[in-house]
């Protein structure tokens, strides 16, 4: 006895010549958006401003910005907490926008290895 699955489940070659079709089309939309997010800029500044850290979306330092009412050779700990606290909370940012614009393009399909 043959079983049969249900109408518009399964099918041939053609089913699975669109199927590869539509993966390609996604993959190449996630490619073209992945380049388009390591060209922005995200910056991020703590302190009250006293620390702004600007990153590409490849997640490279552009910029770094200190006040200089903020530099105490007193106080190197809370300089440095603040640069560490501006880069964590901009690399944060690309990764949240990242996912966020990744699960437009896939429809919420997690792609392991891929972005």
């Amino acid at each position: 006895m043959k079983s049969r699955l249900p109408k518009g489940m399964g099918g041939g070659p053609q089913d699975m010549n669109s199927m590869m079709k539509q993966v390609q089309k996604m993959q190449s939309n996630m490619t073209e958006l992945q380049q388009e997010i390591e060209q922005r800029e995200f910056s991020s500044a703590v302190g009250g401003g006293a620390v702004t850290v600007t990153m590409n979306g490849k997640k490279e330092i552009k910029s770094l910005e200190i006040k200089p009412e903020v530099v105490d050779p007193d106080d190197i700990e809370m300089l440095q907490d603040l640069i560490i606290s501006a880069f964590n909370d901009t690399t944060a940012q690309i990764d949240e926008t990242t996912e966020r614009e990744m699960n437009a393009v896939t429809g919420g399909v997690s792609l392991p290895g891929i972005f």
